[in-house]
């Protein structure tokens, strides 16, 4: 089950080009296009002359052009022009989606279109701030539901083991870091402090640190499917834990997991570096480390998932760990029950 009263990661905004992009989210197939103006438009993926997915076609100065039979729509899904014929029917339009450009972010909402309220977007200003934090977007898909990826963004010890070669470092350094999580109505939020850590591979490689470091990650969930992140490290001592954060290793994420299927999902994520801002190399380090810790999740999730469809969840049990995984769960649930008025 899906919660469609809820904004979504469509795409990120530099991949709306020239032509017409298909993505299908919450099992419905949509098509995105930006029109000559620039303005963005989410369709659903068939004419309403032939049902011909309209992702087959282009954009052209009215519109978006079938390429079956030349009708073009509008970014509201109005037919605005018919090869051959003057009087378009009034019933000639396909169903849109609301959708908004924010923090190079293309968001839409797949409910009740009245209840599309822009303001409920999560507001990521890192994006905007190329200086102080050059970053780099990726894409995956992934054969595995979308709760899946966000309970693996909840549990983080299994960082040590899954990551063990990028971002993870000792396991047991993981399941006992200090930790802190604090329930909202939203989602929640949760740190955790491995004070006196040696630095994980990737943290070695990025940054000369003196020896060992205190290390933190800091995240916030706002429901159903977006994660905010700030991770980092500086060298024991240096009031990191107290909140000097400057001169350290620090790295901002988004995660967005937006259902494709009740099985398969896009996982949308954002590398912003924090030090070293001034070396493109320093960011293109990092987006590739993350890249290849990120390919791991995906393995384990679609493996997950392979299991999980042949024998179901009945046998599954919770540990001490999954405290947020857990609260975060209850937030879905409830957010789902709420939906359905049940």
């Amino acid at each position: 089950m899906f919660i469609r009263n809820a904004w979504y990661t469509a795409a990120w905004a530099e991949e709306l080009g020239d032509a017409p992009l298909m993505r299908r989210i919450l099992n419905e197939p949509i098509v995105l296009f930006k029109d000559k103006s620039g303005r963005v438009g989410a369709l659903q993926d068939a004419c309403c002359h032939r049902a011909a997915p309209l992702s087959a076609g282009r954009v052209v100065e009215a519109g978006l052009q079938c390429g079956y039979h030349g009708l073009v729509f509008d970014t509201s899904g109005a037919c605005v022009h018919i090869p051959g014929q003057e009087k378009i029917p009034q019933k000639a339009r396909v169903r849109s989606y609301p959708v908004v450009n924010k923090d190079k972010t293309i968001w839409i909402w797949m409910g009740d279109p009245e209840k599309a309220d822009p303001s409920r977007i999560i507001d990521y200003p890192y994006h905007d701030d190329p200086k102080q934090w050059p970053h780099k977007f990726g894409c995956y898909h992934i054969k595995g539901n979308y709760m899946l990826m966000v309970d693996n963004l909840m549990d983080l010890t299994h960082v040590g083991y899954v990551h063990a070669r990028t971002i993870g470092g000792s396991p047991s350094i993981h399941t006992g870091a200090k930790m802190e999580t604090v329930p909202l109505d939203s989602g929640l939020k949760f740190s955790r402090w491995m004070l006196d850590s040696v630095p994980p591979p990737t943290y070695a490689k990025a940054y000369k640190f003196k020896g060992n470091v205190d290390r933190w990650q800091e995240f916030q969930y706002i429901a159903p499917s977006h994660i905010v992140q700030w991770s980092g490290a500086k060298d024991v001592g240096g009031g990191a834990y107290e909140g000097n954060r400057d001169n350290a290793l620090q790295v901002r994420l988004i995660h967005a997991l937006t259902p494709e299927t009740e099985t398969s999902c896009f996982y949308f994520w954002s590398v912003a570096n924090g030090f070293n801002q001034d070396d493109p190399n320093t960011t293109e380090f990092l987006f590739n480390e993350l890249k290849d810790a990120f390919m791991e999740d995906k393995r384990t999730i679609e493996a997950q998932q392979e299991r999980l469809s042949e024998l179901g969840e009945k046998q599954l049990v919770d540990i001490i760990s999954d405290r947020a995984r857990v609260h975060m769960r209850r937030t879905v649930d409830r957010m789902l029950a709420e939906e359905r008025g049940t």
